[in-house]
């Protein structure tokens, strides 16, 4: 059964809203005052998926550009690209910006 891109977008928003404690936007970010898909605490995340299951993602400079710019005007202090590949897809991944990997890394090896 064929089902809209919007549905599998759908599905993946309130999964990862759940998962990072965060909530969905309404209507994808498509308002004047709320963008990205999930806001939670100091991010805005972007979600992307694809329809099919794929071994492959092609991941657009536009769409970090765009989600870092719209955190920054939504007061955010981070953004990150989740995505995975497809409905069948156990794992979701997340990218972020060289800053916030120094960030993690440094907290992960207990640097103040």
């Amino acid at each position: 059964m064929n089902r809209p891109t919007r549905f599998y977008s759908n599905k993946q928003e309130k999964a990862v809203a759940k998962a990072i404690g965060g909530r969905q936007t309404v209507n994808s970010g498509a308002t004047p005052f709320q963008k990205g898909d999930v806001i939670a605490d100091e991010w805005l995340i972007e979600c992307k998926t694809k329809t099919k299951n794929s071994k492959s993602f092609t991941i657009q400079e536009d769409w970090l550009l765009k989600n870092e710019e719209e955190a920054f005007a939504m007061g955010k202090n981070n953004s990150a690209l989740c995505f995975d590949f497809g409905p069948a897809a156990n794992k979701r991944y997340y990218v972020i910006g060289e800053r916030l990997f120094q960030l993690l890394q440094s907290y992960m090896k207990g640097d103040k």
